[in-house]
């Protein structure tokens, strides 16, 4: 069903182009992160790629309606540096889609009673939360020209959750099921 309120049709809309933006820049920067010798932080930008990617087909669906041209104007991180400043880059996005993006464009889903735009929002959001703890982790590791110490990170196709090693049998935002993980 196509979502019935501009204002969160905007929102969607933003979050779509801000979520594909963020899935091509991670992509672009695991190629740095591979080339300086960061095996594992390059799948970390590749896994949560595919998360953003996640992210940007919900919000898709969610607006529905009729095939129309739209401008979309989103926020998004830009530069091609080393791996450091790229994680920097990749924590400053995320902890502007955690902190301010996604609790705006949620709380106008709930008061619009968008119920397909909350769940995409709040799938989004709590994929984020994680996101922005695990560049944190890989930065300062990285900072000290260290590699993270991982085997896998696994993403849920239906909402981007994602976990180091192994994917808990229940999908803890949405409930689907481990063998649904994609690896990484």
């Amino acid at each position: 069903m196509a979502v019935k309120n501009d204002m969160t049709k905007d929102f969607l809309h933003s979050a779509y182009g801000g979520e594909r933006l963020a899935h091509m820049r991670y992509l672009t920067w695991s190629k740095v992160a591979e080339k300086e010798g960061f095996k594992n932080i390059a799948k970390l930008f590749t896994a949560i790629a595919y998360a953003e990617r996640v992210h940007a087909e919900n919000h898709f669906k969610e607006i529905g309606g009729p095939t129309n041209d739209y401008t979309v104007t989103a926020g998004g991180v830009f530069g091609y540096n080393n791996t450091v400043d790229n994680l920097q880059g990749a924590i400053d996005g995320e902890l502007h889609e955690v902190e301010q993006m996604y609790p705006v464009y949620l709380n106008a889903a709930e008061f619009q009673g968008e119920k397909g735009a909350q769940r995409s929002f709040r799938y989004a959001l709590e994929a984020e939360k994680i996101h922005a703890k695990m560049f944190k982790e890989a930065q300062d590791l990285a900072k000290e020209g260290k590699d993270l110490d991982i085997e896998a990170v696994y993403i849920c196709p239906v909402c981007g959750h994602t976990i180091y090693d192994e994917a808990p049998d229940k999908c803890p935002v949405c409930g689907a099921k481990k063998e649904l993980y994609k690896k990484f």
